[in-house]
């Protein structure tokens, strides 16, 4: 997903509403009752100290975003110079980082996309410490903390159209998931196309694959990738083989029947067209919404699972801003660089970074964000304690980490599996030697 997306939805922006709690976690280090407090005033002599700052600029309306934030903090700290490395190659982001270390460039502060790679060749300090109760939940490596992540993974839910649900006979959104089935059946009755897939697009099956997975397997098993890349776990186990079963008849019974021609572009005007009711996404679909039609009423909610539960995908990455092992040595790099995380991420200045830049924000402390109706349904469930995050099984990392070939593989086993009407078990047997065969290749 491209946060250039986003850019649709907060350029559509409705309404000054909301304060937002941002996510919370599981995170070793809770931060629940901490808050972002302004940054001092830096005033009197202060020893002056320059630090190098590398971040990607790909995405226009995050780079500005960025640049925005550096310059108000070199206002608020004249003491601390910045000597700007933005990314401003062709090469990617990666390559260019590695070539900034090549020839003795790396940057003191950098926003860290690739924390393993860094970090197994020894280029990150930790996050100090200080900095933790920041955030809701911090993404650890090997049982390290290096990165303050910018921002969480937007949830998907179900976008739903209000016409549909009213002419159906729908007046409550469900409370577990055999109620939305329920309301499926009425949809279908009502003579509606219940759910639209763009399944044309491979990335979109991974939306509905891993509300199941969430929901059976990672809620109550967040290692169950390690624990399936140590052979002690299997893709035929009993909840995986539930969550994959609930996938095929799902879409068997009331997904679009032209699911698999349908691009994932084209899934908002088949929404507000009225030929579909419902469509499981993310924010970034808002905006393509309204867009398609600003008079299409519409609506946001999170997808419980059978018990009533709430789980959705809404935890940071491995990634964020990191502070550079070398810049480390020096005291006073160090001292820039926490003043900076605390400029950075102080709701007066994350707020408006997060509007620009279109994400999802990682910190304890409430930010006011400008947003529409629907936008605060999502960031509402967020911010909501009693709803888990979780990630889908290729967001998570380290030893959970699954074969990076092994994703679109299994999306159009998935595929096939609907289509031919394959049995549950027999597929998951082939999963297994696929991810094996994909493990075995990378250690080679």
């Amino acid at each position: 997903m491209k946060r250039k997306s986003f850019l649709q939805l907060f350029t559509t922006l409705l309404a000054l509403s909301m304060i937002l709690a941002a996510c919370s976690g599981n995170n070793n280090k809770p931060s629940n009752t901490s808050t972002n407090t302004p940054p001092a005033d830096p005033s009197g002599d202060q020893k002056e100290v320059t630090i190098s700052i590398g971040y990607a600029t790909g995405d226009p309306s995050g780079k500005k975003a960025t640049e925005d934030v550096i310059d108000a903090f070199m206002k608020a700290y004249p003491n601390i110079k910045i000597k700007n490395l933005s990314e401003t190659t062709s090469d990617s982001y990666l390559d260019w980082l590695k070539t900034k270390d090549a020839v003795g460039e790396f940057p003191d502060v950098i926003e860290m996309r690739d924390t393993k790679v860094f970090a197994d060749a020894g280029k990150l300090a930790e996050l100090p410490e200080e900095l933790h109760s920041l955030f809701t939940f911090l993404p650890a490596y090997d049982g390290k903390y290096y990165n303050a992540p910018l921002s969480a993974n937007a949830p998907n839910g179900i976008l739903y159209s209000k016409k549909a649900y009213a002419d159906a006979g729908v007046t409550e959104l469900p409370k577990t998931y055999d109620e939305f089935l329920e309301i499926q059946k009425k949809l279908k009755a009502s003579g509606i196309s219940p759910i639209v897939v763009g399944g044309k697009d491979l990335f979109h099956m991974g939306f509905w694959a891993n509300y199941f997975l969430i929901t059976n397997v990672f809620a109550e098993d967040p290692d169950w990738n390690s624990k399936r890349t140590a052979k002690t776990a299997s893709f035929t186990d009993a909840q995986f083989v539930q969550a994959i079963t609930d996938y095929k008849e799902l879409f068997t019974n009331y997904v679009d029947k032209g699911w698999l021609s349908t691009a994932d572009n084209q899934t908002a005007s088949i929404l507000v067209s009225g030929k579909a009711a419902q469509l499981f996404s993310g924010p970034w679909m808002i905006g393509q919404i309204m867009e398609a039609d600003p008079s299409f009423e519409f609506g946001f909610y999170p997808l419980p699972d059978r018990k009533g539960n709430l789980v959705i995908n809404g935890l940071p990455t491995l990634a964020g801003w990191s502070l550079s092992a070398e810049a480390a040595k020096d005291a006073d790099k160090v001292d820039a660089f926490k003043k900076f995380i605390n400029f950075f991420f102080d709701p007066a200045q994350y707020a408006p970074y997060s509007e620009k830049a279109g994400s999802i924000p990682s910190i304890a402390a409430k930010v006011d964000i400008k947003t529409n109706e629907v936008m605060q349904q999502v960031l509402d469930a967020v911010a909501n304690p009693d709803i888990k995050k979780s990630m889908m099984i290729n967001q998570w990392y380290g030893e959970n980490a699954i074969p990076p070939q092994f994703r679109n593989w299994f999306y159009k086993l998935l595929q096939d599996l609907v289509m031919k009407n394959g049995d549950v078990t027999d597929y998951m047997k082939q999963a297994d030697v696929e991810y094996d065969n994909n493990v075995k290749a990378n250690q080679q």
